[in-house]
């Protein structure tokens, strides 16, 4: 399930950016900023969670009264939110944000197509190399399976 904001016409160049809130994932969203403004290109913003909160994250929620999905949604938009202040403080020309439920990697090899992206940004994740092997990625999927160029900030 992918929600998104409106989306503008057609421009010249798509960048996708993915973000899952994460210091590496930040920096990400930075870097693509800063390619979408030298480029001019559109800045689409995803964030991809999971459609169940943690055990612990699920009884906070129901002390609390908030439903299960509400809570989602929230930490979805507040991601969302801080990524897109963060580009356009950094000059991307034009932001859209998506919201997406699924494996990570898959959705994001999806929009890739949809969107016509011609790079995807992505935070490197923190792991060791056996990890690594053991494992995958997110961007490690990307680099090999993307239909575009794929830009894995450190």
């Amino acid at each position: 399930m992918i929600q998104e904001s409106a989306r503008p016409g057609p421009v010249a160049a798509r960048i996708l950016a993915a973000t899952d809130g994460s210091e590496s994932a930040g920096r990400a969203v930075e870097r693509a900023a800063q390619l979408g403004k030298a480029l001019g290109a559109e800045l689409v913003i995803v964030t991809v969670g999971p459609d169940r909160l943690s055990a612990a994250e699920a009884s906070e929620a129901a002390r609390n009264g908030i439903p299960e999905g509400e809570l989602l949604e929230r930490f979805a938009r507040e991601i969302l939110l801080d990524a897109k202040k963060v580009a356009r403080e950094r000059g991307a020309p034009e932001v859209r944000t998506l919201h997406a439920i699924g494996d990570a990697a898959q959705v994001l090899l999806e929009l890739a197509r949809r969107e016509q992206a011609g790079t995807i940004v992505v935070g490197r994740r923190g792991l060791g190399r056996l990890a690594g092997l053991l494992l995958g990625s997110v961007s490690q999927k990307l680099v090999s399976l993307a239909p575009c160029a794929v830009v894995v900030v450190p």
